[in-house]
């Protein structure tokens, strides 16, 4: 390889060396045990988590529906798993609300705005990290407690909306997107507000800037050395 201008050529290198020893760090896990990129990872899902707290607003909206009676039936494909039925049941049953299973059929009915508030109840548990309750009630492991309300909200969604229900179909909707999902993709992680991690949010924002700067001007400085450099090409005179 011809190299037409060592000085840019030896700090390209000496650039390009000190990337990716870093790189090797950040990569190493000397970050409370975790490398550089879970560190960050666990820190904006804290973030982010405590950003996602919607249960006092969705319980208000909920409380409109208390009083609204609601009956649907929802067919079951007990092939893929013959129990989740029965524990659709026992989620039901527990909290008093009306429901009974007739072959692959499960038969539910009550008051729509108590029935969310046991849902909202459980979520809230879970947002908190308090799955134990959850376990202890229903006799199974507590994430697949809340993912059997997920599936159970999202089914009488459905079921509604072909009952042309629409508004109990929508608060039914906005309980599951907003508290059983977020509280089951962020069960056992710590909420944090953005103002207890503003240095180290701030530092690691910066900190990706500058690196992905440093690369570049590892590899503009490379390319100087060898040669390799975009010029404006100059104008043909005619004669």
């Amino acid at each position: 390889m011809l190299i037409k201008d060592k000085k840019h050529f030896n700090l390209g290198i000496i650039m390009s060396a000190g990337f990716f020893g870093l790189f090797l760090l950040i990569m190493s896990p000397v970050f409370n045990g975790m490398n550089g990129l879970e560190y960050a990872d666990d820190i904006f899902n804290k973030l982010s988590k405590g950003s996602a707290y919607f249960v006092p607003k969705v319980s208000q909206s909920a409380d409109k529906f208390i009083g609204k009676a609601f009956s649907i039936t929802i067919n079951f494909d007990t092939s893929k798993d013959p129990d989740q039925i029965k524990r659709m049941l026992v989620l039901l049953s527990k909290n008093n609300i009306t429901a009974d299973i007739q072959g692959t059929k499960l038969n539910i009915s009550g008051d729509l705005g108590q029935f969310l508030k046991v849902v909202i109840r459980d979520a809230d548990f879970m947002y908190h990290n308090d799955g134990q309750k959850l376990k202890a009630l229903y006799e199974y492991d507590e994430k697949k407690a809340l993912k059997d309300w997920w599936t159970l909200l999202t089914r009488i969604d459905k079921e509604l909306q072909l009952k042309s229900q629409f508004d109990m179909a929508k608060m039914v909707n906005e309980v599951n997107k907003k508290l059983v999902e977020t509280s089951y993709n962020y069960y056992t992680i710590q909420p944090q507000s953005v103002m207890d991690k503003l240095f180290v949010m701030s530092g690691l924002l910066v900190f990706y800037v500058v690196y992905t700067m440093w690369w570049g001007y590892a590899l503009y400085h490379l390319f100087e050395g060898v040669g390799l450099t975009s010029k404006k090409a100059k104008v043909k005179k005619e004669v």
